[in-house]
């Protein structure tokens, strides 16, 4: 390997299975750490006086040079020939940091290793709950009675704000303090790998439920909602947002997926949306035909299968015109997510199993979901086929046979 320049640097390519080292032939010791998922680091590998090996992260690369990383590795060099040991000093420092500086150094390293997304919502729970909470504990300190009582205050609305203006509220509750538990978890055990806690006392806490979605529209309740649909766009309510309500009813798409669809994703031709950032990654959807049929014949404007009434966006507020539709509806408790719920309860009460239904909602499904990198998995556009079908009866009026879903069936959200 010559010299670790920034061409030499670019050039280097991951190993999905396992970490890969260049070493520069100039300054001994320095070498770039490329990751599985491609996140490489600028690393020092030294022997301190005891004649024990370290190695010691410098900085990503893209954030320091090549040069810049030699710069440092000189440093920390002239560091242990004076018998420092700067892997340990950092060590001993890491052990004695707060929760909250604890927070900040797993988000550091958490950016390009996980979903953008994911790390967005993981920041908005560290600084609305967790700093606020218990960022001044020292992280060694914390106990797993420290992080209970965490969750019971997120519970009782401790951290909750007042609305200001437009925009989100943070609120308490269950299923908010269960996610931001689960989370801390993962970040304590970022802290336990890296030798800054000896255990994860996070995994001592029993979570709370989480408040996942239960509630689904029967087969009647799917018809009255139809029959109400059909009565609100005579009386001139908005043909994008009724169309994004049977399209989200009748592919089990989560809310985003469907508002925030390009044209250029959109492929009624092979049964499927070309999905390019899901929770799951990108993904190649199966729709059934029904979904496509139900929105064949509305407007499309800036690239978008479902466009805003002005501007160049994509269509919002879409979960007011469904609140006013349910209202008129006389149905309570409907949310855009009990949608989706409803296309699984649907497709487990015609049978299908488990790992379909998965597949048909896009969780990570090895084998079946992830088969495929151009087309959705033929089973699945049979099953996404029936599904829609059956469900567009039942919204049209036209199913003969109608089923009643079961009250106390379960499926996964």
């Amino acid at each position: 390997m010559p010299k670790l320049t920034k061409v030499v640097v670019d050039k280097l390519k991951p190993d999905p299975d396992k970490e890969v080292f260049a070493w520069d032939t100039e300054l001994r010791g320095l070498g770039v750490r490329i990751m599985p998922s491609g996140v490489a680091t600028y690393i020092l590998k030294y022997r301190n006086r005891a004649g024990r090996q370290r190695k010691l992260a410098i900085g990503r690369v893209g954030t320091l040079t090549p040069d810049q990383a030699r710069t440092a590795a000189e440093l920390r060099l002239a560091e242990v020939a004076q018998g420092g040991d700067p892997s340990a000093d950092r060590q001993q420092i890491r052990r004695s940091i707060t929760v909250a500086e604890l927070c900040d150094l797993y988000a550091a390293d958490a950016e390009g290793r996980i979903k953008a997304s994911t790390l967005k919502m993981d920041r908005s729970r560290i600084e609305r709950h967790v700093k606020p909470l218990i960022g001044r504990h020292t992280v060694r300190s914390l106990t797993a009675d420290d992080v209970a009582k965490l969750q019971t205050d997120i519970v009782n609305g401790k951290t909750a704000k007042e609305r200001t203006g437009r925009g989100g509220v943070t609120t308490g509750g269950k299923g908010v303090a269960s996610r931001t538990i689960g989370m801390l978890g993962t970040i304590l055990e970022f802290a336990r790998k890296r030798k800054i806690v000896a255990e994860n006392v996070a995994r001592d806490v029993d979570k709370l439920p989480d408040g996942k979605q239960e509630r689904f529209l029967t087969a009647t309740e799917i018809g009255t909602l139809g029959a109400t649909m059909r009565a609100a766009e005579a009386n001139g309510e908005s043909e994008t947002a009724f169309a994004a309500i049977r399209f989200l009813l009748l592919s089990g798409c989560r809310r985003m997926e469907a508002l925030a669809l390009p044209e250029v994703w959109y492929d009624p031709s092979a049964n499927c949306i070309r999905l390019g950032d899901t929770k799951s990654g990108a993904q190649v959807r199966a729709i059934g035909t029904a979904a496509f049929t139900a929105i064949a014949g509305t407007r499309r404007r800036n690239g978008w299968v479902f466009p805003a009434a002005r501007g160049k966006g994509h269509f919002v507020g879409l979960p007011k015109v469904l609140d006013r539709l349910c209202t008129a509806a006389k149905l309570e408790g409907v949310t855009l997510h009990v949608l989706r719920h409803t296309f699984a309860a649907v497709a487990a009460e015609m049978g299908f199993s488990e790992l379909t239904i998965a597949g048909l909602l896009g969780h990570t499904v090895p084998g079946v979901t992830a088969r495929y990198a151009h087309v959705p998995d033929g089973a699945l556009v049979v099953a996404a086929n029936r599904v829609s079908a059956r469900i567009a009866a039942a919204l049209d009026g036209t199913e003969q046979k109608v089923i009643e879903l079961r009250p106390g069936l379960q499926v996964a959200g």
